[in-house]
């Protein structure tokens, strides 16, 4: 891919650059798994609705994978990005989303995920690797980024999850999602939250509610202050790293937001 001024047509377009921010690198050379970008189609007030009837949006295939060549405007992204992050601070970016990995640690690994994302699955298994070798350095943060108008499942899968999270086992449920993300849908969320030992009706109860929406409406309004468009998308401490890279990454990444403590 060459570096021409032209964008991706399916990223939504990063907002003018900011003087603040860090050079860091953006992955060149790095190959990861191609982005399934969409633009956010889809306003909060329809999440808001109704979880079981969703926004319209053009159908896409998933990406295949491709060569990391950033697009024109990655520094301009990453400015953005080292804005908002700054600007937001670690509370507010937190939230009350899952976490994993040391409440202490210094360097915050956010991963913005569709549970029906093929490459979002892959990249699990680089996040628990890294993870088991950094759990005392890194605090490792979930956020939804539901891709509703390709994935029919993003949005349940999401409530879904968040319902589990609400009897403390999100992991365990954020887990088996991924194991089984060719079967996602009404049974297999019913039937993990059972073999969980959760209470079901309780389940069903929170994964319908207003709290759950707004859970994740929240996370796609800080999608749509970073521009984020594509899964899966992680931030680490204030370094955008698009793609499901390998967990070697994330350990270069860990040494270079160190470095610039």
């Amino acid at each position: 891919m060459s570096n021409s001024s032209s964008k991706h047509p399916t990223e939504p377009t990063p907002a003018s650059p900011r003087a603040k921010t860090k050079n860091w690198p953006l992955w060149l050379g790095v190959g990861f798994f191609g982005l399934v970008g969409v633009a956010l189609l889809v306003s909060l007030a329809n999440l808001m609705g109704s979880s079981e009837e969703l926004p319209a949006g053009a159908a896409a295939p998933d990406a295949a994978p491709v060569e990391a060549s950033p697009p024109a405007d990655s520094q301009e992204h990453q400015a953005l990005v080292t804005e908002v992050v700054d600007d937001l601070g670690r509370e507010v970016l937190i939230g009350d989303s899952p976490t994993k990995g040391n409440p202490d640690a210094d360097i915050v690994l956010y991963k913005f995920s569709d549970f029906q994302c093929a490459y979002c699955s892959r990249a699990t298994t680089e996040v628990d690797a890294f993870m088991a070798d950094h759990e005392a350095d890194v605090l490792f943060v979930y956020k939804h980024l539901p891709l509703m108008s390709i994935h029919p499942e993003a949005v349940p899968s999401a409530l879904a999850s968040w319902a589990a999270g609400q009897q403390d086992q999100f992991w365990e449920f954020h887990d088996a999602l991924f194991v089984n993300q060719a079967d996602l849908g009404e049974d297999l969320y019913v039937r993990t939250a059972t073999e969980l030992g959760l209470d079901v009706e309780q389940f069903n109860r929170d994964r319908a509610s207003d709290e759950a929406k707004t859970a994740i409406a929240r996370d796609l309004a800080l999608v749509q202050e970073l521009q984020i468009g594509s899964t899966p998308t992680f931030i680490m401490g204030d370094m955008l790293i698009p793609g499901a890279v390998e967990s070697d990454v994330f350990a270069e990444a860990l040494n270079q937001v160190r470095a610039a403590q």
